[in-house]
């Protein structure tokens, strides 16, 4: 347990540390599913081995202390008390985090949903009368596409086309689940932060591609984008996923460039990273319950 258990922490900073690279060099729709499925599991894996660190107070107990000495039992110590505490304080302030992040998802997706009341179940897009330029997908069921009259004013024909591939594919591959999934992993874990910030870049480079591919030209798309963006005055919540709001300049650059290509042993090398955090985990709860037992048994 003495190195266990301090594997999801370790191996958190380095999936952090490679997100970046592998968002760029791996197709967007892949890259985003293993990164989110990594950071999930990493998450979960930290926060147990950080409630594992905390348990290990338990042998320190009044209770534990008398029943293990009446017995004849040395009382191991698998970490210093010190850690111990930590760890149970950093558990709770993430518990909190959790929440905060839980409740903030909750509030954006009451009022997102607010802004379709009055309108039929059936209505897909729905034209707000604002100078505003903006367009977001909103999630739901079933889920809409906003776009202002501003937004529409600023594009050609080609271009709104472009605009409404990009948010039907947030809304058919569920890239607001992905986001969320990525947010609440950060929450959990702080050290994930880069890789939640990746998400939300390829989901949007992914919708990027799949519009590319309904219109059939990657240099419409990229103008549709840049025209988009200069028009655009303020990002909306990552719940709402926006057409202009992630790294523009980086996104119309890889739309002037051959998409890239599906990486599957790179995507399973992280798919592998994601996994050993819960291995340590697991191996690490063995090697408590073992201690535990020996001094309650």
């Amino acid at each position: 347990m003495r190195f266990d258990v301090y594997t999801p922490l370790l191996l958190s900073a380095l999936l952090a540390a490679i997100s970046p690279a592998i968002g760029r060099r791996v197709a967007p729709a892949l890259a985003a599913r293993v990164l989110t499925a990594a950071a999930v599991v990493t998450a979960a894996a930290t926060c147990w081995s950080l409630f594992l660190l905390a348990a290990t107070l338990v042998s320190d107990a009044p209770p534990v202390v008398a029943e293990a000495r009446q017995e004849g039992h040395r009382l191991p110590e698998p970490v210093p008390e010190i850690i111990g505490i930590v760890a149970g304080v950093a558990l709770a302030v993430l518990v909190v985090s959790v929440q905060g992040a839980v409740r903030a998802d909750r509030r954006t997706r009451r009022a997102l949903r607010r802004l379709c009341e009055g309108h039929p179940a059936d209505t897909e897009l729905i034209v707000a009368a604002s100078p505003e330029p903006q367009a977001f997908a909103i999630p739901g069921r079933p889920g809409r596409i906003l776009v202002t009259v501003g937004m529409l004013s600023a594009l050609e024909p080609a271009e709104r086309r472009v605009l409404l591939a990009h948010e039907r594919a947030h809304l058919a591959h569920r890239h607001a689940l992905l986001v969320t999934a990525a947010t609440l992993a950060a929450a959990a874990n702080p050290l994930l932060r880069p890789v939640r910030a990746t998400v939300a870049f390829l989901v949007e480079r992914w919708a990027d591609e799949q519009a590319a591919d309904a219109v059939g030209d990657r240099t419409t798309t990229a103008r549709a984008l840049a025209r988009a963006a200069l028009s655009a005055e303020r990002a909306r919540p990552a719940c709402a996923l926006s057409f202009t709001d992630r790294a523009v300049t980086r996104r119309i650059a890889a739309l002037q460039t051959t998409p890239p290509p599906r990486l599957w042993p790179l995507a399973a090398a992280v798919l592998a990273l994601g996994a050993l955090p819960a291995l340590g985990a697991a191996d690490a709860t063995g090697d408590l319950f073992g201690m535990l037992a020996g001094v309650l048994g």
